[in-house]
């Protein structure tokens, strides 16, 4: 059962906070250019550094608790493209911010890349769960509200 809208409107509200604390308190001033192809290296060789795990589950899950609750709320965003479309300016709004804003942050295209992955994931995830079937008492299934 899907909560009630104004639950969900407190939980996206919530959720904004929550990406809002992480990625725009400033951590000193200016920004540094994170380069993709050094990102990427620095992921595909960390898997035994605690930090690069961090920072790439932490960038994939970023995004997450707000689009399970964006699609919950929005239905209409369950759509794989319109989801995409909304992850990526969310991944991408970020980075412009911290680029914009001297907060002492790294602006990276990659970080809004995986911000977008996992958020596209928990959206299509929270989708699926608001559409499955529902087993009754008994063992009897009932279709879940569309």
């Amino acid at each position: 059962m899907t909560p009630p809208r104004r639950v969900l409107d407190a939980g996206v509200a919530t959720a904004l906070v929550g990406v809002a604390l992480l990625t725009l308190v400033p951590t000193g001033h200016g920004w540094a250019w994170g380069a993709p192809v050094a990102e990427l290296q620095w992921y595909a060789t960390g898997w035994g550094s605690g930090a690069a795990m961090l920072q790439l589950l932490g960038n994939l899950a970023l995004l997450g608790p707000l689009a399970a609750l964006a699609v919950l709320r929005r239905p209409a965003l369950s759509a794989p493209h319109r989801l995409a479309v909304a992850a990526v300016a969310a991944g991408a709004t970020i980075e412009l911010l911290q680029w914009l804003l001297p907060l002492g942050r790294v602006v990276s295209p990659l970080d809004a890349l995986l911000n977008a992955a996992g958020a596209v994931l928990a959206g299509l995830l929270a989708a699926r769960l608001r559409t499955a079937p529902r087993t009754l008492p008994g063992g009897g299934i009932r279709s879940a509200r569309p």
